[in-house]
């Protein structure tokens, strides 16, 4: 490629439209260009996206240095995400058959979410595909256009072209005598450091600057929007992200999902207000829950044995949760009196005699229960949280809410056996009324149970961090400007120009007070 050379003598960059040692316009209809419309912006230095076109590195740079791509990018995640909420994510649906759950609750488009893959869609490769496009977008976005814009404000030069001052959006200028030059400049100068500008001279010609903090704003915006963004991303390194839900029996240990821990869960105890002691706000009828509570020890599993450490004994309270190193473990649900076991009689109708007593557990119930006479009590069929469905019977999920069993009594005289039901709730004897054996609630066993949230998010310092870093550059950008002032004298006329990248009001009260010390007329808009 050739450099564009200005009548200056500098050779250009291919791409550039204002000469970087003057300033005067490179188009060939420069002429033609009015006062305010020069375009200023990235002090017009050759961008990398409009110069190198050629190969498929430069098609994809310049692809994604487009700001149009990059809000299509958001608009597409943004409504994608807003789309996200319209059903509940599966990892908060209490059901073990999670497609069964959405076509129950929701129909038809219960069933269209969840087989779009929408149910669990912030996880989805997709999603996190867009998030990682817009982050290159950013990223190639902010390198386009930062570096040509660094160079350009690094490298100012004093003089510039009278055509490049007139053509400022305020500008003015006046005739000077001989031998004013130095009475005007000095002035300028003084006035100027009064404004806390940095003044600059090189001759005949001034540079004021200040507030040039302000155009780096956006990019410090858009650094911590990539950093907010990995952060984002990183969640999907096992080990850096958990958000898991877990229901927990008293009495019982259970795994931590996603982690080498373990909880027991001790004591789970629910506190109500005494009735002369309750808020007068809770205006509610019957007991006022106080606090839940949730006595807990947390073990560390062994990865050869497979034994358990106690790490520590803890209370779990609202809004207290359980602390170890990155594990968070919240209260966030409570059962009062759920069931966990049931003792059940099996008694011979014919004898009118009970046979004996047998326990099941609700967890985990065993095949077959044995008697000493050698009568065997079978578990055909089990469903937890009982229901019908199409007049079949299903179970809404694994949590033993309603339990149902359909049970075989095998003797020795009836080696096929004879089935019974057994459903919580409900009256079957007419159901087993021609039936030699009876199977009878006898006792249930209650416990509490805990509704622990477990979470662990490595990711937070650097999403904090990104996020800190953008309201940085918000605050760079919203409460400085970018203002500088250009002064140039030629053949006894003084040229005064200015430009700055925000409220152009206060730019020109700002200098009409320094222009005047030199009899300079800024006016309200730029002449045509």
């Amino acid at each position: 490629m050739e450099n564009t050379k200005c009548t200056c003598g500098h050779n250009n960059p291919v791409g550039t439209l204002l000469c970087e040692n003057c300033g005067r316009p490179l188009d060939k209809d420069a002429e033609g260009i009015k006062q305010g419309e020069l375009n200023m912006r990235y002090e017009g230095a050759a961008r990398r996206s409009q110069t190198y076109k050629k190969t498929l590195i430069d098609r994809i740079w310049n692809f994604f240095s487009s700001v149009k791509v990059a809000v299509i990018l958001i608009l597409i995640t943004l409504v994608a995400s807003i789309v996200g909420t319209i059903f509940p994510q599966e990892r908060y649906v209490p059901a073990a058959n999670k497609e069964a759950w959405y076509e129950q609750q929701y129909g038809v488009w219960g069933e269209v979410y969840y087989k779009l893959g929408l149910g669990d869609m912030y996880a989805s490769w997709w999603y996190v595909t867009l998030l990682a496009l817009i982050g290159i977008s950013l990223v190639i976005c902010s390198l386009d256009r930062v570096v040509p814009l660094y160079k350009a404000l690094k490298n100012q030069r004093v003089k510039k072209d009278v055509a490049f001052i007139d053509k400022q959006r305020v500008a003015a200028s006046r005739h000077i005598s001989d031998g004013e030059e130095e009475t005007v400049l000095r002035r300028l100068t003084e006035k100027l450091s009064e404004k806390r500008y940095n003044v600059r001279r090189d001759g005949n010609a001034l540079l004021a600057e200040k507030g040039r903090i302000s155009r780096w704003g956006p990019y410090i915006n858009h650094i911590g929007l990539i950093i907010f963004l990995l952060g984002t991303l990183m969640r999907l390194i096992p080990g850096w992200y958990l958000d898991e839900y877990v229901w927990l029996r008293e009495g019982e240990t259970a795994d931590l999902p996603g982690t080498d821990y373990a909880l027991k869960n001790e004591q789970a105890i629910i506190k109500f207000y005494d009735p002369e002691e309750a808020p007068e706000s809770q205006n509610l009828e019957g007991q006022i829950v106080e606090q839940y509570e949730t006595h807990v020890v947390l073990y560390k599993k062994d990865e050869q044995d497979g034994g358990l450490e106690e790490i520590k004994s803890d209370v779990i309270l609202v809004n207290h949760p359980l602390k170890h190193e990155d594990l968070l473990v919240y209260q966030s649900g409570f059962q009062q009196s759920q069931p966990v076991s049931l003792k059940l009689t099996l008694n011979d109708n014919a004898s009118g005699k009970t046979i004996g007593t047998f326990d099941v557990n609700l967890d985990d119930p065993q095949p077959t229960y044995t008697f000493d006479n050698g009568i065997k009590v079978e578990i055909l069929e089990y469903y937890p949280d009982f229901a019908l469905e199409d007049n079949k019977p299903t179970t809404r999920s694994n949590n033993p809410n309603r339990p149902a069993f359909v049970f075989n009594v095998v003797t020795p005289e009836k080696p096929e056996g004879e089935k019974s039901w057994v459903i919580s709730g409900l009256n079957l004897d007419e159901l087993s009324e021609n039936n030699r054996y009876d199977i009878a609630l006898a006792d249930i066993e209650m416990v509490n149970v805990s509704g622990l949230m477990v979470r662990m998010d490595k990711s937070l310092p650097i999403i904090f961090t990104g996020a800190g870093i953008f309201m940085v550059g918000v605050v760079i950008g919203f409460y400085w400007q970018h203002r500088r002032v250009w002064v140039g004298i030629q053949d006894r006329t003084l040229h005064f120009g200015a430009h700055t990248n925000k409220n152009w009001f206060g730019l020109k009260k700002e200098l009409r007070d320094v222009a005047d010390v030199v009899g300079l007329d800024i006016p309200d808009k730029p002449s045509t």
